[in-house]
C-alpha cells in the first residue's frame, strides 16, 4: 500500500512538473529517478500527464478497496471521488478538485486520528445542554481548542466547493457531532437563538456554547458577509466557537482579506479575518472551469421579453387541477410571508413582491419550506437605480439554488445582460479610467459600483444557467416525485 501511495505521489509531482508549478530541483532526487526511469510515465507529457493521473488515482482506488489497508480504513473524499469518475456520475481531470480533495482528505484523516479528543462522537461526548455548559463555565473557565484545524475553500463560482465539501461531509461517520449549513441559514438560526437568550449577561457565548454541542465540525457552504449585523458579531461568535473546539470547514467566493470588502464598520470585522487565518487553513481552487456551464443548455423556463401569458400558462401546467390561490408561509420569529399565488407546490410572485419590499434570506427559506417551484414575473435589468432589489434576487437564487427549487422567470435580458451594469471597483476603473474622482458626460449614470455585488453576481449567473440546465430540471422532477407531499 504504502508503494502505490509513493508511485501516485511521484505522478501527481510529474503532472506539476510538467504544468510549470514545480522546478526539476523541486521534484527531489527520488522522485525525479523514479519517474523518469518508470517505463510508462517517463514518456509522459503534457495531457498524458493528467490522463495517467486519474488512471493512477483509480489504481490507487482499486488497492485501497481490494485487499490493501489504508490509514483510514479505505474511507474519506478521495477514494470516493474516484468512485464517482468511475461510475461517471462526476467529470475526471482536474487538477485543482485533485488537490483539493487531497487538502479534504488530510483534514478527514486529522479528524479521524483525533475523534477522541475532538470529542466527534456524539454517544460519548458530555450530556450538558450548551446553557447548561455555559452556566458550568462561570465557575470553572476553561477553553479547548481542537488539535484539528479547520478548512477555508475559496475560488472562483462553479469550480466544485460545495460538491467537495458535501462530498468530505458525506464520507464522515454518522455518529459524529456534524452540520451542513448553507451561510444564510447558519446566521439566521444564530440571531433567532440570540432573541431567545434576551437577557442574559452574555447571549452570543450562550448560543455558541448550544452550537458546539451539537456540532464540534461545522460545515458553512457560501461564507459571505454582507449584513452589517452578521459582520459585527461574527469575531465573538467563532472566538467562543473555537474555544469551544469548534473545527469550521467552508466554502467562499472570496478570500479572507476580501469579505465584508468596503462593508460598514469593517476595522471592526478585521479581527474576526486575522481569527479565521488562525484557526482554518486557506485553500484557494485556482480552476477557471464553471462546472455548472457545462450542462446541456435548454430554452428551459427562463423567458425573455414580456411573457407573462406564456408564464401564467406555463404555471398552471405544473399544478394540474388544483386551483390556485393566496396563501401565507410561516416564516422565523412569528413573521408571514404573504403568497400571491400558490397551488401543487408552486408559487407565483411578481418581482416586485420578492425583491422590492423589506425581506430577506429568512423570508425565502420560509418561502421554500413549502414550495419547489417558483414562477417570478419581470426580472429587470439591475442598475444603481435598484441595486438593492440586485442584492435580493442574488440571496433568492442562492436560497433557490441550495434547496435544489426550479424557477421559472420572464427577465428582461438574459443572465449575463441583467448584471452588465453591476461592476467591481477594479472593473469601474478599466471601463473609465481617469485621473480624478469627477464624473464625466460619457459615464453610465444607472452603473452600479459594488464590490459585493460584483463578485455576487458571477455566482448568481452561473446558478441561473445551471437551474435552467436539462440535467437540473429533470434532477429536479425526480426529487418532486421522490419528496412529493400535498401542500395545504
Amino acid at each position: 500500500m504504502r508503494t502505490s501511495a509513493r508511485f501516485l505521489q511521484q505522478v501527481r509531482c510529474l503532472c506539476r512538473f510538467q504544468r510549470g508549478e514545480i522546478s526539476a530541483n523541486r521534484l527531489g532526487k527520488t522522485n525525479r529517478v523514479s519517474i523518469l526511469n518508470h517505463p510508462v510515465v517517463g514518456a509522459l507529457v503534457g495531457r498524458e500527464a493528467d490522463r495517467y493521473l486519474n488512471q493512477s488515482l483509480l489504481f490507487f482506488r482499486a488497492v485501497c478497496t481490494s485487499g490493501g489497508s489504508c490509514d483510514v480504513g479505505g474511507a474519506g473524499p478521495l477514494l470516493e471521488y474516484e468512485k464517482r469518475i468511475t461510475s461517471g456520475e462526476l467529470v475526471g481531470g482536474d487538477s485543482f478538485q485533485i488537490d483539493t480533495l487531497q487538502a479534504l482528505q488530510r483534514l478527514y484523516e486529522e479528524l479521524v486520528e483525533h475523534e477522541e479528543s475532538c470529542q466527534l462522537d456524539r454517544y460519548k461526548s458530555s450530556q450538558k445542554s450548551g446553557r447548561r455548559r455555559w452556566l458550568w463555565s462561570r465557575f470553572m473557565p476553561q477553553s479547548t481548542y481542537s488539535p484539528v484545524k479547520g478548512l477555508y475553500l475559496y475560488g472562483g463560482v462553479g469550480t466544485g466547493k460545495t460538491m467537495l465539501m458535501d462530498l468530505f461531509f458525506n464520507q464522515l461517520p454518522s455518529n459524529w457531532r456534524k452540520k451542513r449549513i448553507h451561510f444564510h441559514d447558519f446566521m439566521l438560526n444564530v440571531h433567532s437563538r440570540l432573541q431567545m437568550h434576551k437577557g442574559v449577561a452574555d447571549p452570543l457565548e450562550v448560543v455558541a456554547a448550544e452550537i458546539s454541542d451539537e456540532s464540534i465540525l461545522l460545515c458553512l457552504d457560501e461564507f459571505m458577509v454582507t449584513d452589517v449585523a452578521d459582520a459585527l458579531i461574527l469575531n465573538r461568535l467563532f472566538c467562543h466557537l473555537f474555544s469551544n473546539g469548534v473545527v469550521l470547514v467552508s466554502t467562499s467566493n472570496r478570500a479572507p482579506d476580501q469579505l465584508y470588502e468596503g462593508g460598514l464598520q469593517r476595522d471592526l470585522f478585521l479581527p474576526f479575518i486575522e481569527t479565521l487565518k488562525e484557526r482554518c487553513v486557506i485553500h484557494e481552487i485556482s480552476s477557471s472551469t464553471d462546472y455548472r456551464k457545462m450542462g446541456s443548455a435548454e430554452n428551459g423556463y427562463y423567458f425573455i421579453g414580456k411573457y407573462s401569458g406564456l408564464l401564467r400558462e406555463k404555471f398552471h401546467q405544473l399544478i394540474g387541477a388544483e386551483k390556485p390561490g393566496p396563501q401565507v408561509v410561516e416564516v422565523v420569529m412569528g413573521r408571514k410571508l404573504q403568497v400571491p399565488l400558490g397551488a401543487n407546490g408552486c408559487a407565483y410572485f411578481p418581482f416586485e413582491d420578492l425583491c422590492d419590499r423589506p425581506l430577506g434570506a429568512a423570508d425565502y427559506f420560509g418561502l421554500f419550506k413549502k414550495f419547489h417551484t417558483l414562477a417570478l414575473e419581470g426580472v429587470p435589468k439591475f442598475g444603481i437605480h435598484n441595486r438593492t432589489a440586485a442584492y435580493r434576487f442574488v440571496t433568492l437564487v442562492d436560497v433557490m439554488y441550495e434547496n435544489k427549487a426550479r424557477l421559472l422567470c420572464t427577465a428582461e435580458a438574459s443572465p449575463v445582460e441583467l448584471f452588465e451594469r453591476i461592476v467591481t471597483v477594479m472593473d469601474a476603473q478599466k471601463i473609465y479610467p481617469r485621473s480624478s474622482s469627477r464624473s464625466k458626460k460619457t459615464d453610465d449614470i444607472d452603473l452600479c459600483v459594488d464590490n459585493e455585488l460584483g463578485f455576487a453576481k458571477d455566482r448568481t449567473i452561473s446558478r441561473l444557467t445551471e437551474m435552467n440546465s436539462k440535467e437540473y430540471l429533470e434532477q429536479h422532477e425526480a426529487n418532486v416525485k421522490d419528496n412529493k407531499t400535498p401542500q395545504k
